[in-house]
């Protein structure tokens, strides 16, 4: 495969990846839903609390899919320039060591030198790199994925809000709700990295309401 099509056939997001979007617009929307004063709140108040806990789920979901385009290229740029190295190097030793140094450890541990050997000559056997890394559709339609998961999470908090009366039973189910959404979020993520789901999805759930508690007491 070419080294610019890498990732073509990958997922456009991965399961971490979707799952940390959705944790972090949870956390965004409870640091405003968790402010709420029961006691003192009027409706009114209410209603400006939750137009800045989706205005702010927005604007973030725009700036973690530009960070996540972003990143996208800084990585392909990095591959490209190793590519280059490789191809433009007359030493296969060198050549070979250039492979290694891109690996991650400990996969630059598995490869023995003619497994080395054979990938740099298929490198070297490609047609010309590209000069520039690019985006292409996957990565506009990820970066719109990242976008939808920060700022659709905020919904399932809101929404108790608007349908729900009074007050304190709005947050009751609000609250309710988003510690659900954590617990299932870090219960997926503990089949998917092969821990106990159960305990992941507790785990999650403190570490959510501990973030939160750091936000709200930093003024976020």
């Amino acid at each position: 495969m070419s080294l610019d099509r890498q990732g073509e056939r990958q997922r456009v997001l991965d399961p971490v990846e979707r799952l940390s979007e959705i944790l972090f617009g949870l956390i965004m929307v409870l640091s405003f839903t968790c402010t709420i004063s029961i006691a003192d709140a009027q409706r009114e108040e209410v209603r400006e609390v939750l137009i800045g806990a989706i205005g702010c789920n927005l604007a973030w979901g725009i700036v973690d899919a530009i960070m996540y385009l972003m990143a996208i290229v800084f990585e392909r740029g990095r591959q490209l320039s190793i590519g280059r190295a490789v191809r433009a190097s007359s030493d296969p030793v060198q050549g070979r060591q250039l492979l290694v140094q891109a690996l991650p450890d400990p996969l630059d541990q598995l490869f023995d030198e003619a497994a080395l050997e054979s990938a740099r000559q298929k490198l070297c056997a490609q047609p010309p790199l590209r000069e520039r890394p690019h985006l292409n559709s996957r990565d506009w339609r990820g970066a719109l994925g990242v976008f939808l998961l920060v700022f659709l999470s905020t919904l399932p908090v809101v929404l108790p809000f608007v349908f729900f009366s009074p007050l304190h039973t709005a947050l009751r189910i609000s609250n309710g709700v988003a510690i659900a959404m954590l617990f299932m979020a870090g219960h997926m993520l503990g089949r998917y990295a092969g821990t106990r789901p159960v305990r992941t999805g507790m785990v999650m759930v403190a570490i959510g309401v501990v973030l939160v508690g750091v936000t709200i007491a930093l003024g976020g």
